[in-house]
């Protein structure tokens, strides 16, 4: 009988383990700095994020240097294989599931463009902004 406890307490401490990770999983918050030119690693950005977004992750982009032209209307890059989708139709999908996105308080001073040449739901971040989401305890901060 013993060893029928021991099973029963295992699999009671793995669903709770399990539903613990699903809880975290879902209010995991993400900031993904954008900073490469090369269009794979936006890609790649965004499909990583879009991938966190579906598995419950709050997700927040920042594009800065090169990578913030993807935030500029009318921007056009090169479709990537396989799914044949631009970065910047990717970062729409990721806008459209909850995603936001903004560009450094450093893209447009130092660029061509204004706000107005910006996305509709493409935002200017601020350095005080920034700096508390990526110091924030429950925020994972990756970069490409």
């Amino acid at each position: 009988m013993a060893k029928g406890k021991n099973t029963l307490a295992a699999l009671t401490l793995g669903a709770g383990i399990t539903a613990a990770g699903a809880a975290q999983a879902a209010e995991s918050k993400v900031l993904l700095l954008v900073t490469s030119a090369a269009p794979q690693v936006q890609g790649m950005a965004m499909v990583l994020g879009n991938a966190m977004q579906q598995q419950g992750s709050e997700v927040n982009v920042l594009l800065c240097d090169k990578a913030g032209d993807l935030a500029i209307n009318g921007y056009s890059s090169a479709l990537l294989k396989p799914k044949n989708v631009t970065p910047e139709q990717l970062m729409g999908k990721l806008q459209q599931g909850g995603g936001k996105v903004s560009v450094c308080a450093l893209y447009l001073p130092n660029s061509e463009y204004t706000q107005a040449d910006l996305h509709e739901q493409v935002e200017v971040a601020t350095p005080a902004n920034m700096a508390a989401m990526m110091t924030a305890d429950d925020v994972r901060v990756f970069s490409f």
